[in-house]
This record gives structure tokens, sequence and C-alpha cells, in this order.
């Protein structure tokens, strides 16, 4: 397999992504970890920083990096699948206001860490701008000011912005405000994996790719090549965990696809903005987001991919040609400067992980010594460094602020069997994109969106 045309990310990272050896045989450890994302490598990582004696295993079916770690828009957010009052209504306000300033003070550990391990991931801390562009829009704009205010978030941490306000950050076609929060950095999302590998092993970890496991049991991992007898067993496998049996219906792997341009001329960027390479998206129902590379590229991508029966995963999902000429339409409505039919020089696309409650969580069971960590609905590349400092925490038993956070121990419900997990997915991508035309051609709030957002995490 070319790793490399995963994505435009792991084309242009330095380095052949030559896989490092297999697991050789049976062998012991202290924590094996099953998965080398975002998620496993930073677990891994807090583990080593904080007693080098640990023996530790990572097993990774394919290469660091190859799946959402290594194709994602490249946000480090502050943003959590489930939304502040949903959160405040089932773990109560203080404990929704913790989890959300965590999630604020992550991006900026990532930042920190990158910095000190000499990770060069193109990194920016420039903030989000959400723009609105219809007065529906506008509306939902000023109800998430108004929320975030209610529930304690600092008047800083997201900012109502004129129609002036969001130009000067993202001057798209017909904008009429937004909103900015600072609480975001862009990235290049396969140069941070990577690079997170390469010090993992540094540090000791010991690190095996093209090792899939085929089971995960109490105190074992299970691969072709030999099984880790361990005492802990982290699963980070995201939206490839339907895959080991009895995860059949932990969570539904969903796609989402990408565009990048070449590199845009300058005077095209003085009229597009982004100037201080903001991440944006705009209030929409179903889900865009673009930033501004480090080399002047626009990357843009969204949802509409169809879920596929049965949570199949395949290599064949990953580009949907219907979905790729849709990007390219909505970027030449929101950047017109770029013309009618926006040349791209790559796309790509790649399953994340969904929980049936839309709650990302994180926890270890001590009595099986079995973890977990995962089901972001593609907001990971910030969570799963909270989740990979949790479980540091978790697996030495360290009692601390992050190990009393609502997400702790969360355990989401099952998604349904087939064929209702098929109908019920599909029909709601379905029913977010048709709510988009609706509002655009009646200019009122799409009752069926409304509808849908409990179960959604809102």
């Amino acid at each position: 397999m070319r790793y490399q045309e995963l994505s435009h990310w792991l084309s242009t990272v330095d380095e052949p992504l030559t896989p490092r050896p297999a697991l050789p045989g049976d062998t012991d450890a202290d924590v094996v970890v099953v998965g080398a994302g975002y998620t496993g490598l930073w677990t891994a990582y807090y583990l080593a920083r904080a007693d080098p004696t640990l023996r530790i295993v990572v097993l990774e079916a394919e290469v660091a990096g190859y799946g959402a770690s290594g194709r994602n828009g490249g946000w480090c957010s502050a943003l959590f699948p489930t939304a502040l009052p949903a959160l405040a209504r089932r773990h109560g306000p203080a404990s929704a206001l913790a989890m959300q300033r965590a999630m604020r003070d992550t991006v900026a550990e990532v930042g920190r860490v990158a910095a000190a391990e000499g990770i060069d991931c193109d990194w920016r801390h420039g903030g989000t701008v959400l723009l609105a562009r219809t007065d529906v829009q506008l509306g939902r704009a000023r109800a998430a000011v108004a929320e975030a205010r209610e529930h304690g978030l600092d008047p800083d941490d997201l900012v109502l912005l004129d129609a002036a306000g969001a130009a000067a950050r993202c001057a798209a076609e017909g904008v009429r405000g937004g909103t900015y929060t600072p609480h975001c950095a862009a990235v290049h999302p396969a140069k941070l994996v990577r690079g997170l590998a390469r010090v993992v092993c540094r540090l000791g970890v010991r690190l095996h790719e093209r090792s899939p496991v085929t089971a995960i049991r109490p105190g074992a991992v299970v691969t072709p090549h030999g099984t880790v007898r361990a005492e802990v067993v982290v699963r980070a496998t995201e939206a490839y965990t339907p895959a080991l049996p009895g995860h059949r219906r932990t969570v539904a792997p969903v796609y989402s696809l990408m565009v990048v341009t070449a590199p845009l001329p300058e005077r095209t960027w003085e009229r597009i903005g982004l100037a201080g390479r903001e991440t944006f998206s705009d209030y929409r129902h179903l889900i865009v987001y673009g930033q501004r590379t480090a080399d002047g590229r626009l990357a843009f991508g969204g949802r509409g991919a169809p879920y596929h029966f049965g949570s199949r995963v395949s290599p064949g999902y990953d580009r949907e040609p219907r979905v790729f000429a849709a990007l390219r339409r909505t970027l030449g409505e929101l950047f017109p400067v770029l013309g009618p039919d926006v040349p791209v020089e790559s796309a790509w696309g790649g399953p994340l992980g969904v929980a049936r409650d839309w709650s990302a969580s994180v926890g270890l069971d001590r009595s099986t010594g079995l973890a977990w960590a995962g089901g972001y609905v593609g907001d990971g590349v910030g969570t799963s460094n909270l989740a990979g400092r949790t479980l540091a925490d978790l697996v030495r038993g360290v009692e601390s602020e992050l190990t009393a956070l609502p997400w702790v121990g969360h355990r989401s419900p099952r998604w349904e069997p087939e064929p209702l997990r098929w109908l019920a997915i599909n029909a709601g991508l379905r029913v977010m994109s048709s709510a988009d035309e609706v509002e655009r051609r009646t200019g009122r709030p799409a009752r069926r969106a409304t509808a849908l957002s409990p179960l959604l995490g809102h």
C-alpha cells in the first residue's frame, strides 16, 4: 500500500512512511495500546513521560497516522462533541464548565508539547471563525454566544462578530456576521501524528506497525504475529473499532471527505483573508470545515458521504466523487475569487467514530484492566490529547482534575442492529443536508433539523 496516497497530509510529510517492524512474537508489557493514532500515541507519550520504567507496547494495523489522525481537517480545537447545555443537563453546570475549560487548556497543551519535543506540525494558534451567511444562521450565531454566557464561559471565549468583523477574518461571499473563538490552532495533522510517533519511540515505547489486532481480552491482545500480555489494555481504535470482536455496535464509522487547492497567490489570499490562519466554518447544518495551510493552500472538507451497511470500512469508500464535487461547488460559492469550478490538487477521505449518544468517552475498568477512549465525532485532534493525559492518570492510579471530568467512565449505549443503524444514520445525513436547502429557500429555521438536535448531543 502507498500510504502517501491516503491524503494530501500524508503525501507531504518529510519521511517515506516505511512501516516499522511488526510484532516479532509473544511478549509481555505493563501497558499495551491498540492503535497508533493520536489517542494511542498521546497515551503512550504521557505514560512514558510520567514513568520511564513502564514497559509500553503500541500496536498498529498499518502505520502511525493511517486513520483519521493522518487525514483530518487539522483543527486542534476546544470543540467537544457533546454541547455544553447537554453536558450541563447530564452532569450539572459545574462539571460541564470544567469539561469545556479542560478542552480550552488542551489546545495550548498540544502546542506546548509540539514545541518542547521539536514536532514541526505547522502550528498556528489563530482561532476559529464561524460565518453566518443568512439571517437564520446569524440567529444561530447569536444564540451560541448567549448560550456560552449562560453556562459561564468568559466573554472572549466566544465573540459575536458583525458583518465587517467576520469579513475582516474571512471574507466569504455574503457574510452577515458570525462568531470567533481563540481556542483553536491550525495544524498539519500528519506531521503532528508522525512526529509524535518518533517521540514516543525515542522515549522507549515499542511501536509495532503492520500488526493488526484480532482480539482484545483482559490481560492480552492477540495479533497474527503473537500475543502481548499486559495488565492494562488500551483500545484506541476509533472508527476501526467495529472490526474488533464484540464491538460491532460500539461506534458507527461515518466518512468525512476533503479537497485541497494548489498554493494560491497572495493577491487571492488578500481577497479571502484568513491572515492569521484562522480555521473556518459556517452555521449551516451539514458540517463543512477549512483552513489556510502553512504553504498557502486552501484545505476544505465536509460531511455528506453515506454510512455503509454493517459499519463497514474500506479504502474504496475514501473517495466519493459526488461529495468531492459538492465540496468544490461550496468552495466556489464561499469564495468566488476561486472561480466557479475550483481546481483542486488532491481529494481524499476517511472514517470518524460516532457514539450512539454523540458522547466522547474515556475510561478504565479496573476489574478487567481494559481501557478505552474515542467517539470524537470528528473533534479528535484536541480531544485525543485530553484522552491521553486522562488515561495516563487512570492507568497509574492518579486522582486528578482530569479523572474527575464528566466524560470519564461514560458508557454510550450500543448502536441499533442493522438495518436500523443504516436507515437511521443515512436518514439523519439527508435531513441535515435538506435542512440547509429549506432554510436557503424559505429564510426560516428548518424544523427537521431542530427535531434531530437531541440525537446529535445538543
